[in-house]
This record gives C-alpha cells, structure tokens and sequence, in this order.
C-alpha cells in the first residue's frame, strides 16, 4: 500500500511517500527547483517519490494534505474582518493567492497528478504530532508541537499511544511563540521564516542573564506567562495579524530602536535582544513541559513544529524536566508534515499497526557510480577514481587535515534543514582560522555564524556534556550540547562563543563511509571531530545533484570534491569560474 503526503502553499514544500507504513522517499521541493523555501505545489518531489519505487500515481491509494485549507482561510478573514480596515492593504493583497491556489488543492492535486483516488486533509498541528510520534521509538509519549500558526492552533500538547494520537490543549492565534520569534527575528534585520536559527546562534553573544538583561524585561512586559506555560501576547505591541510588517512601531520604541536595515553592524544592543528572546522562548517552553509531564506521566517526550527546530532549547530540555527520554522529526517544521499526513492515514485513520523507526535520513535522491562518471566524463571534468573505499576515505581524510575544504556527495539526499554527511562541507575543526575561512570565502555570511561539530556516536561523551545515554535526535542536529572545557582551545572552529556546539553524531549502519572518515582523521589529529556544514551557499537550498554539487565548488573556495568514488580538485585558474551554460545538467 502506498500513501503519499503533500505539504505545500506556505513554506517549505515537500512530498513524502509510504510503503506499507515505511517511508520509501521523501524530499522538499526547493531542491528541484533551486528556489529556497519553495511554497509551490511539490511536482517535482512528488515525481521523485513516485520514480524511486518505479510506480504511477495511480498506484497511490491515499493522498494526505498536512492542513485543512477551509478552516485555515475562515481564520484569515476572522483576522482581517476584526482589524479592518486597518487590513484592507494585506487583505487585498492575499487573497488572490487563496482563490488561485490555497482553497484549491484539490484542483491542484486532480489537475497536476491526475490523481482519481481518495484525498485526506490532516489538521496542521495533528500532522505535525504524526510527524514526529508516529516515526519515534516509542510506544507511548508525551506530545507538543509549537510553530507559528496551523489553523487556529499555534501551540498544542497531547499524548501518542500505539497507533493514536489525542491533543488535548491548545493555544490559539494570535499568541504565538513562533510568530514572536519570526518578529524578533524581523526586528533584527532578518528574513522571517528563514533565519531565525541566525537569532538563536546570535543569542549567544548577548546577555543571557535574565537579571541584568532589560529587553528580556521588556518582552516580559508584552507576554502574560502562567505557571502552566500558558500565555497571552499583548496585542498592541503587534501587527503580524493584520500588516504586511511584523514589527510594530510600538515594539520597535519598546526596544529601544528601529528595525536593523540588512547587513548593517549587528551592535550588542541587537545581541542581548536575540538572548532575550531565547530566554523568553526557552522558559515558556520548559514550564509547558513540566506541566505536561504533570498532566501526562510518561518518560517519554516527543517534539515537532517549526520551534523544535530550536538546538538550543532541545539540548537543555532533559536537564530541565522530568523526562527521560526525547526524539524529534528531523524536518520539524511545515516540510516534515508530509510525512506526518501520510502516517496519520496509514497508522492512526485505517488502523495499520507501526513497523518502523525513522532512523536513516537519507531519504532523497541519489546517484550511481555510473551516473556520477557520466556526468564528470560528459563535461570534461578531471577527476581522480578510487577503486577502494579505504583509500578514498585516508586520502579525504589527509585533505582535511591539511586544511583543505571539502565538500562531501554521497548517498541520498538528507531529509531536512540538516546536512547530514551525505551533501555536506566538511573540514578541519582544529584550525583557528577554519570558521572564518568558511564563512566568509565558502558560505559567504554573517561572521558570527556558529559551525556543527560531528562526532561519532561512540565518542561524543569524551568530548560533549550531553545527555546519557546520547540522545537520537543528536543524529540529525537538533541539540546543542556545552563542549568539555578542556577541548574548547583545541576544538576552536566548532566551539561557540558560549562554549557549545550543535552536535551531530552518526552511528555506522547509518552512513559507514561518513563514519569512517570521521575515525580516520582522528587518527591524524588525534581528535575524531569535523566541521560538518551544509553544502550550499548563503540564499541557496543544499545541493540535490552532481550538477548543483560542481557548481558549488566552482563558485566558491572550496578545495575538493568528493562525490561518489571520484575526487575533483577545484580548478585554481580564476578566470575558469562557473558558467552555468558550460556545463549540461545531467
């Protein structure tokens, strides 16, 4: 039996594809179209799914829509209709896209696939709870979802059992952590719904003390927080409900400035704001939690919406609560509701007992040997072909010890924001001067940008005070653990401002070729660690093909290329730049 869920129209738009309740294949659009964020209707990730299982859509028994489309617009004009007309302006300009594309996704779905069977529409924050429980290791769990907004819902906490899945509590429009982070996130000069992972690694260089730190004062004046976690913004200091701005003049006076114009100097003012707002974040969220904990007495907690994509808070969650035991959808936002959609009707709406855990990311497409050497050999590509593996993984690893850049293609494609060792940049996290080099002549943004250390599971203890035993969402970079004092100077590249480091561990089974690359510059560094980024520049998504992988390359520092069983040394000669009609796509 296949199902296939559909998330699309907002952000991150993605497809996902079960067999007989396992995921066979799952992507985000944005990595077809080169277009980060895409919102369009997923053709090209739907086609992927369907070609990696050589079927046709009309072997698809269930379509599953991660939101109810209806419900979600009476919302929007409740808004528009309580402030008007001070929302006629964005009224206006919304609504085309709603009559076009957001009421029709039935349309869309019937037209575009020439899809006859059955289509289910899931509640957002329901697939969002399937996303994650459904997928998890437990049998039984605590659930909580937190994003900007679904339907109505913006924060919503429940319980899973076997195949059900019940929420119980929710918070509704306009109060919403996610939308107060995307507002901040506004404030200080950043794109909404794309970089409010810059504020939390921002909120290090700021005043995280909750005593001497007068903006978190002041946010505390616009939020009413109850002991339950429980809370109600104070609307006159916001506008996201009705302009086409999120900060309001009210809360820029409050502040203590205006909006931070793009690019300009981040002052430390801007600083003790994003620590601020991750103080805010992180104490209403632990007091959810204990309360839940109350309510629902289960070791076991599970997370998914767009705010469990906050390392920060995850990798404080199991200090700061009764629970014991934690797991969260690697693609935690709006992309992993697909998953959530289609689960949901296999497991919780046709009653299909789970078989499966979701442990291997690799969930995009991937390219043969052959298809790799075509693609270098059609272009006239000089590369260097390693018959054994031991020996591409000694030599990967002396570059990087050497202080080489290095990008990394192999297997499928990650499923999420996360590089995961399969398109990554690796590189050396024992030089000083590899943060720098990386972000200013590889990933071309902010210097004050943080890079992940990436550790064998075995060894993260020696090196990380995290969780015992190790965490499994660590394996797709979702918490951030203190690094041991005494690695912070010979660690400097991965090593945060405030001492800690967005961890990614992998366990053999998962990705061996990885994980031996790991172990082998550790033998040459004595330190087992790397640098592990995403393999994409600043505005772009990560890199899908071999095409998008060389392009890369050849448009920034890096120094190699390992793809597949060939290395490619970056052409030196400046004038060889990149020249996207040189080269053919497939």
């Amino acid at each position: 039996m296949y199902i296939l869920g559909i998330s699309c129209y907002y952000h991150d738009s993605s497809a996902a594809l079960l067999k007989d309740g396992i995921i066979a294949a799952a992507a985000q659009e944005e990595r077809f179209t080169r277009k980060k964020h895409d919102t369009s209707f997923p053709i090209n990730a739907i086609k992927y799914c369907l070609k990696s299982q050589n079927i046709n859509i009309n072997d698809v028994m269930h379509i599953g829509f991660y939101e109810k489309p209806f419900l979600k617009f009476e919302r929007v004009l409740s808004q528009h209709l309580e402030m008007f007309p001070k929302s006629f302006k964005t009224f206006l300009v919304s609504m085309p896209s709603w009559i076009n594309e957001k009421l029709r996704v039935m349309r869309a779905i019937r037209k575009k696939l020439k899809y006859k069977g059955d289509v289910l529409f899931i509640e957002h924050h329901l697939a969002h709870a399937a996303s994650s429980f459904l997928v998890s290791p437990f049998k039984e769990a605590a659930i909580l979802t937190v994003d900007g907004v679904g339907e109505w819902t913006t924060t919503a906490y429940g319980i899973g059992k076997d195949n059900n899945i019940e929420l119980i509590k929710e918070i509704k429009f306009p109060s919403s952590i996610g939308l107060l982070y995307s507002t901040i996130t506004a404030y200080l000069g950043f794109s909404v719904n794309n970089s409010e992972y810059k504020v939390m690694g921002l909120s290090a260089y700021g005043n995280m003390d909750k005593n001497t730190n007068e903006y978190y004062k002041k946010l505390k004046q616009v939020i009413d927080i109850k002991e339950d976690g429980s809370f109600r913004f104070d609307m006159s200091y916001f506008v996201f409900h009705y302009a086409d701005r999120m900060p309001s003049r009210k809360l820029c006076k409050l502040l203590d400035g205006p909006i931070r114009k793009p690019e300009s100097e981040v002052t430390q003012g801007h600083k003790d704001v994003a620590a601020a707002l991750q103080m805010v974040t992180e104490e209403i969220l632990i007091k959810i939690l204990n309360h839940i904990n109350k309510v629902i007495k289960c070791p076991n907690i599970v997370l998914a919406g767009g705010v469990a994509l906050n390392s920060v808070y995850n990798g404080k969650i199991l200090k700061n609560t009764p629970f014991k035991n934690i797991w969260i959808h690697p693609d935690a936002g709006d992309g992993g509701t697909s998953i959530g959609a289609a689960s949901y009707i296999y497991h919780s709406i046709l009653g299909n007992k789970r078989n499966y855990v979701f442990r291997n990311a690799y969930l995009g497409p991937k390219f043969s040997t052959e298809e790799a050497k075509s693609f270098l050999d059609k272009n006239k590509i000089k590369y260097s072909e390693f018959k054994d593996e031991n020996d591409l993984v000694k030599t990967t690893a002396k570059l990087i010890f050497d202080n080489h850049v290095v990008g990394w293609f192999h297997l499928g494609m990650e499923w999420g924001p996360r590089a995961l060792g399969a398109r990554s940049i690796l590189s050396n996290p024992c030089s000083p001067e590899m943060r720098s080099i990386l972000n200013q002549k590889v990933k071309h943004r902010e210097k004050f940008r943080p890079f992940a250390p990436v550790v064998c599971e075995d060894d993260a203890l020696k090196y990380f005070d995290c969780d015992t035993p190790v965490p499994e969402p660590t394996d797709f970079m979702l918490m951030v653990y203190p690094i041991k004092k005494e690695w912070h100077k010979k660690i400097p590249a991965v090593t945060h401002i405030d001492g800690s480091g967005r961890l990614q561990t992998i366990r053999r089974h998962q990705n061996p070729l990885y994980y031996d690359l790991i172990k082998e510059f550790g033998k040459l560094s004595g330190i087992p660690i790397l640098i592990n980024t995403s393999f994409n520049i600043r505005g772009e998504p990560i890199v899908c093909t071999p095409y998008d992988a060389y392009k890369c390359m050849m448009g920034t520092d890096i120094d190699y290329l390992v793809m597949d069983k060939f290395i490619i040394k970056r052409e030196n000669n400046p004038q060889d730049m990149w020249d996207s009609e040189k080269y053919a796509k497939d």
